[in-house]
Parts: structure tokens; C-alpha cells; sequence
């Protein structure tokens, strides 16, 4: 059985890049595989099409809690019971916080519509438009806890057109990120089944040097008896040899004066 990546999709609505992971995982040779869609909203749309494909679904409502990092702590009690090694935000309209983070260093990853490490935040594309750019695009990057400012993954350019507005230049920039994003999350699970593997190697190798070191090795006492015989033998010829030496270098300092 081919090993994949489980992955944990945060969404906010109607999460249109999460369309586009599903489709990539059906694939049987890509190496990631969904295994959980969640919500901070009730109502998203993307939780009845996460259904539809087959994917479990959770609703974790931020309102429900007191304050971010009550929220954020179910949310990863969560992602912890699912097994997910890689998140993916897909329109997940809350900024995650510092703590959150780094508990999942390098294992989020998002996309933003614009060439980062321009325009980010919010309205990148009517900012783009306003300074009368000649292209924009989409970048997934990892999530760091500086907003859209984490290492790039895969960025595609799209060319703005004369008489172009927001929702033009969104819809085609749209079409690019789902391509982009299943092309990222690729890169991100293959680095992780492969270091997964480089650990898997190194613990066996500490796990089989724990049992040689704990193992109870049988020792013939006639081989021990002779082996102690040669150290010994050894040891004389090593003693004369070395009184020999220091004699001879005597003489030679006695002549030579």
C-alpha cells in the first residue's frame, strides 16, 4: 500500500481550492490523502461537498469559545484525534495565531491571489488593478505566524488585461490556484513521507542498537580462556619490546657523548 500524507483542510465557505485537493487525491499515485474538512462556520457550503466526496467533516465555531486560544487548542485536540500531518487552508477566513503555529511548524501551508511577497492581506487583486500592474498571479507558501511572509511553494502568473476589474482578474487567477495549490501540496507531502522515512531509518537503527546493547551475548569460556592467554602474551612482548627500545636509545646517547 502506497504511504500518503493525511490531510486536514480548514475552511471558512465554499473553500473552491478544497475542489481541487479532492480531485488530486482520487488520483492513486498522488501522495496525500484527506481525512478531515473543518469549519469554523456552520453554515460553509464546502462542508456538504466535502460530504458529498466522502470526507469526514467537523464544525468547530469560534464563537462557541471564549477566545482564540480556546478555540485554537480544539481545533488542534482535533487535528491530533484525526491524525493529520499536513493542514491546508482553503478560504479559511481567520488569521491563526503564533502559538498555533509553531505547534505545526512547516505543516500549513496557503494560497494568497498575488505574487508574494506583493500585496498581501486583504483585496490583493483590486490593489494590483489600482496600481495598474501588468500581472498578477498566486502563491502557496508555508504559513508562518507573520502574515503571508512564510517560504514559497509554488507561484503561477497571470497576465492582467486592459478593461480588466476585481472580478475578472479574480475569476482567472481563480482558475490558476487550482492548479497550483494540488501542485504544492505534492511538493509538501513528498518532503514529509520522505523525511518521515529518513526518521523511520534512524530509529530502527537506534532500536536495533538498544537491542544488541541489551541482548545477552553467550561467550564460550575456552575461546575467553584463549583470547586472554593471547592478551597476555601479547602484553609481555609489548613490555620487552619497549625496555629493548629505551636500552638501545640509551647506547646510542652514550656513544654519540
Amino acid at each position: 500500500m502506497i504511504r500518503k500524507i493525511r490531510i486536514g483542510i480548514l475552511i471558512s465557505g465554499r473553500g473552491s481550492n478544497m475542489n481541487a485537493l479532492v480531485e488530486a487525491c482520487t488520483d492513486p499515485a498522488y501522495p496525500g490523502r484527506i481525512v478531515t474538512v473543518i469549519s469554523n462556520r456552520p453554515q460553509a457550503p464546502g462542508l456538504a461537498l466535502a460530504q458529498k466526496a466522502g470526507i469526514p467533516t467537523a464544525v468547530i465555531d469560534h464563537t462557541a469559545f471564549p477566545g482564540t486560544a480556546a478555540f485554537e487548542e480544539n481545533l488542534h485536540n482535533h487535528l491530533i484525534q484525526n491524525e493529520v500531518e499536513l493542514i491546508c487552508l482553503a478560504g479559511f477566513m481567520r488569521l491563526l495565531g503564533a502559538g498555533f503555529v509553531r505547534k505545526w511548524t512547516d505543516r500549513i501551508v496557503n494560497i494568497h491571489p498575488s505574487l508574494l511577497p506583493d500585496y498581501p492581506g486583504l483585496q490583493p487583486q483590486a490593489r494590483a488593478l489600482a496600481d495598474g500592474r501588468r500581472e498578477s498571479g498566486c502563491t502557496v507558501h508555508i504559513v508562518t505566524p507573520e502574515m503571508d511572509a512564510g517560504p514559497i511553494l509554488v507561484q503561477r502568473r497571470v497576465p492582467i488585461l486592459p478593461g480588466d476589474n476585481t472580478e475578472t482578474l479574480s475569476a482567472r487567477i481563480l482558475e490558476q490556484e487550482h492548479l497550483a495549490y494540488p501542485e504544492a501540496v505534492r511538493v509538501m507531502a513528498e518532503r514529509l513521507l520522505k523525511n518521515k522515512t529518513a526518521n523511520y531509518k534512524t530509529e530502527a537503527a537506534l532500536q536495533k542498537g538498544l537491542s544488541m546493547e541489551n541482548h545477552n551475548v553467550s561467550v564460550n569460556p575456552e575461546e575467553l580462556a584463549r583470547a586472554r592467554a593471547m592478551w597476555k602474551d601479547f602484553a609481555h612482548f609489548t613490555k620487552y619490546a619497549i625496555i629493548v627500545s629505551v636500552s638501545i636509545l640509551v647506547l646510542m646517547a652514550v656513544f654519540l657523548l
